[in-house]
């Protein structure tokens, strides 16, 4: 009942607001965000085709050190970067409290903590293990660098620096591509198909600095989440689910790099 009233509020334009305000909205928030990652994924992965070597003879790291061999400097740019990626999720907040909605509409609030973690779960664990099946056979035949979650030096705030990563990007991502985005299109008068479409295209792209499969894999993804939004009315388990997926794959790397057989390392 509550998505089904998401859904037809969605399709309702903002009083004293017009398309045009709505759409140069939209466009500015993803210009400063998800919309410009995707670009320069754009550039990067032509970089990459164009350089000499297999794709996966080349590597792509997701959390690196910003100044080596000085660990109180590198955790102060590891925690600014982290708090700077959120500021687009503060105006996605402005926003939508601006047409009197709030992230409540989308969604992402702390009315339901356990719903939004066991369902996250749920879903983290169907589509972990299958995720990494097809970044392996992506990489084996050639379609994908060879991902680097993390390459942090070995300091006391490695771990909690990763974690934290992996919950921006969880943030960042469903709030801005599910949640605002597509009401937003909706307003606008997307229809549900296309907007689904756009969401999970924007998805896929902002990742293919990792090669098509990490193009491909995400826009799978991205539809998958995109119906559950649906379903659910909620951004909340989608975050919990991307934020467990990224836990498990920046720490699990750091914890069995080198250590393991089967996991990829430059």
């Amino acid at each position: 009942m509550q998505a089904e009233a998401g859904r037809v509020a969605d399709s309702l334009p903002q009083e004293g607001m017009s398309r045009r305000i709505l759409r140069s909205e939209t466009l500015l928030v993803l210009a400063l965000s998800l919309g410009a990652s995707a670009v320069s994924a754009l550039i990067s992965f032509v970089g990459s085709l164009t350089k000499p070597g297999s794709l996966k003879q080349q590597a792509a790291t997701l959390n690196g050190s910003f100044a080596p061999g000085r660990p109180w400097l590198d955790l102060a740019w590891q925690l600014f970067d982290i708090a700077t990626a959120l500021v687009p999720v503060l105006l996605v907040a402005h926003f939508l409290f601006r047409e009197g909605a709030g992230l409540r509409s989308i969604g992402f609030d702390r009315s339901r903590p356990w719903s939004d973690l066991g369902r996250g779960a749920l879903v983290a664990a169907g589509i972990g293990g299958a995720g990494l099946a097809f970044y392996l056979a992506t990489r084996a035949l050639g379609f994908n660098l060879t991902v680097v979650p993390e390459s942090l030096p070995d300091v006391w705030w490695k771990y909690p620096v990763l974690i934290l990563s992996a919950i921006q990007n969880s943030v960042l991502e469903e709030v801005i591509v599910v949640g605002y985005l597509l009401r937003r299109l909706g307003q606008l008068g997307w229809s549900p198909m296309a907007a689904l479409v756009a969401s999970s295209v924007l998805r896929g792209s902002y990742h293919l600095y990792q090669g098509v499969g990490g193009f491909v894999g995400n826009m799978v993804m991205g539809v998958l989440f995109v119906l559950l939004y649906r379903r659910w009315g909620r951004v909340g388990p989608l975050v919990a689910a991307h934020a467990l997926l990224d836990i498990v794959a920046f720490v699990g790397y750091g914890l069995l790099a080198g250590k393991v057989g089967w996991l990829p390392t430059p």
